[in-house]
Formats: structure tokens, sequence, C-alpha cells
């Protein structure tokens, strides 16, 4: 995929498009030092990570703040962040455990001066109130629900990009929690899933 290409299905402006670009430069740099992303998978990187994370923005068109779980190359995070650049209601939270990506993420938000705040710690500790909470290739579904059932017992809705192993993670993840799901065919790639969750709580809680 080109940049036209990406603009052409998102209707992205110049402005977003040159901020994305930027963004891999960016991206290509810190990942020559720290692992962010796989190398082989940066000649792909507009439709493997930015069409895949972009893709989301179409399932809550509305939403204006959000919660990115484990955000760490930015992928979905930055991406939204940057697409929904000027919108004055828009801010995204990018939470990551490990402080190098943060120091990463925190360099981008402020040269492309983005409604994002960086927050270095545990997902499940913060006590934000988000439209969606959402992550990208974190942990298995099971794992993934406890650090986002914060963020959806305050009313988030929950959107996961996931692998073509959705439908098996989200059958262990039954043993441990109730909840409603949806699972769609990820636009970026046949094989990925966006999974969709409302209403979480543990199997045995009261």
């Amino acid at each position: 995929m080109t940049p036209s290409e990406f603009q052409t299905l998102t209707g992205a402006t110049p402005d977003q498009i040159a901020d994305l670009e930027t963004f891999i430069e960016r991206l290509a740099e810190a990942n020559a030092v720290m692992n962010l992303i796989g190398p082989d998978t940066l000649p792909d990187v507009w439709s493997r990570h930015i069409w895949d994370s972009a893709q989301l923005l179409e399932r809550a068109p509305d939403a204006a703040t959000w919660a990115d779980l484990g955000a760490g190359a930015g992928f979905p995070g930055v991406v939204l962040a940057i697409l929904m650049k000027g919108r004055p209601d828009a801010h995204v939270w990018l939470i990551d455990s490990l402080g190098k990506r943060c120091r990463f993420l925190q360099a981008v938000v402020d040269e492309l001066g983005l409604p994002a705040t960086v927050i270095n710690g545990r997902a499940e500790d913060q006590t934000l109130k988000v439209d969606v909470v959402t992550a990208r290739a974190v942990a298995p579904m099971e794992k993934l629900l406890g650090y986002a059932q914060p963020y959806l017992q305050r009313g988030a809705q929950g959107l996961f990009l996931k692998g073509e192993k959705a439908e098996a993670e989200l059958i262990e993840a039954r043993k441990v929690w109730h909840f409603e799901s949806d699972l769609s065919v990820s636009r970026s790639d046949p094989r990925g899933r966006i999974v969709s969750v409302r209403s979480l709580r543990r199997v045995h809680s009261r």
C-alpha cells in the first residue's frame, strides 16, 4: 500500500499523511536500536501497521477518547491521534509499562503536536474514563481483558486488533470472563480480526 492508496481509503488529509510519514521515519530510526516492530514489516508499514490501526475509526466514528494499552510502537494509538488531530474533543492515552517505549512515544507526540498523553505505567492501574479501550499485539484475550476491565467497567467499548487465533482466544477467555463480543474480519489482512467487547465481568464474581 502507498500513502496515496491509504489516503483514498481513509480520506486522510495531506497534513495527516505528512504526520504519518514523519511517524514512520521516527519509528524506523527507533527500531534500529530497540525492538518496536518486526524489521521485516517496515517495507509494508502502510498496510501492515498504519491501515490496520486506522480502520478502528470506522468501528467507532463518534468516539473521541481512546486508551491504547501496551501502546509500544504507537499502533494503533499514535495513528488514531494523528487522524483525530484537530478534533476539539479528541484525546488518546498511550499507556505502556516500559520507559524506553514511553520516551519514544513522547518524542513523537511532542514533535507532531498530537492530542495524546503518554502514561508510563500498568494499564490496569489507571483510572481513566474513555469511549474506547484498544490494544494490538499485547496479550491473549484472557489476559488482555484483565488489563481492559477497569475501562470497560467505566463504560468503554473494547476494540482489539487480533490475529487469526482470535476465535480460539475468545473460547479460552470465556472460561474466566463473561462478556458480549463481536468478531469481524480485518480490512487490512483477511487473516486478522477485530474483537469488539462490552459488559465484562469475571465468571465467579458476585
